[in-house]
């Protein structure tokens, strides 16, 4: 059996928010993981959708990016924007 090259395997504590809320036509259901992981931010998983994205700060004010990361088209990524400015 070959032996097994691990980069990383680390255990960390985490803090996890499960929140979901309706806009529109559309229902968010996020799992928002924070740890020391990710130098600051958020691991926002989208449920409905099976997507995922590190984000923070400079992450929201990117132009496009929660559309490109979560699929979803301009209103819904305000909407989205708009919560996520709140808690990250």
């Amino acid at each position: 059996m070959e032996e097994r090259f691990f980069l990383y395997d680390d255990k960390e504590d985490t803090k996890t928010r499960f929140v979901s809320f309706v806009v529109e036509n559309y229902r968010f259901d996020l799992a928002i993981i924070r740890s020391d992981r990710h130098y600051g931010k958020s691991l926002v998983l989208d449920m409905q959708r099976n997507r995922f994205a590190i984000i923070g700060q400079d992450d929201l004010e990117e132009e496009g990016y929660l559309e490109y990361a979560f699929n979803l088209n301009e209103e819904e990524a305000k909407e989205l924007r708009s919560f996520l400015m709140e808690i990250v």
